[in-house]
């Protein structure tokens, strides 16, 4: 199945595949997706708001640009982010968060978690795309993962004003991130993509 929507200034892909190979599931299957958000930010007071936010004009001007990508094959999963126009030469903090962008900054709510423990806030339970911007304005990261999220729980990317764990939140951006396939069976599983594939939006 291939889907594709526009909202605002997003534009997101969502793609679902499976195919046959090692590696796959118990069934003989390896399923993939990918999952391909496209914004410019905008302030929260703007006339139409993208669904990705700036709260810090200096740090992430209007007008600036992200791009999230994430992939899964199986139960591994790639999350990539890719900015452009933000304040040349700064390290910022980014990571996936529970709840979609809001006027607020604190509506994206906590960091998503693979296992969801208060102590565990780190790059290994949960996705971290720090990147530090080049002359240009320019950044980007990747992040590899042998998990990947539950459905529904992970709804956006905030951007930090430093790397690491905290830091004050000055951009957000709603991203319609794809839980990992369940197993399935041959008789079930997704068909190929190819000339029968749909494609709506």
């Amino acid at each position: 199945m291939v889907a594709g929507m526009v909202t605002g200034a997003l534009a997101a892909a969502v793609l679902a595949a499976g195919g046959g190979g090692a590696g796959g599931t118990a069934e003989g299957f390896t399923q993939s997706y990918w999952v391909r958000a496209a914004a410019t930010f905008s302030p929260p007071t703007a006339f139409v708001a993208s669904p990705a936010l700036t709260y810090d004009m200096k740090l992430v001007p209007a007008a600036a640009s992200v791009v999230v990508e994430q992939r899964g094959v199986g139960r591994n999963m790639t999350v990539s982010l890719d900015v452009g126009g933000l304040a040349p030469g700064h390290a910022y903090g980014a990571h996936v968060h529970q709840k979609p962008c809001g006027a607020d900054p604190a509506a994206a709510g906590e960091h998503y978690q693979h296992v969801a423990d208060p102590d565990r806030a780190t790059a290994e339970n949960e996705v971290w795309l720090d990147f530090t911007t080049d002359a240009a304005g320019h950044g980007k990261a990747t992040v590899r993962k042998t998990w990947g999220v539950r459905a529904g729980e992970a709804r956006s990317v905030v951007i930090h004003d430093a790397p690491g764990g905290a830091g004050k939140r000055v951009a957000c951006v709603t991203v319609p991130f794809a839980a990992a396939p369940a197993p399935s069976s041959p008789a079930t599983a997704p068909a190929p993509l190819g000339a029968g594939a749909a494609a709506t939006s």
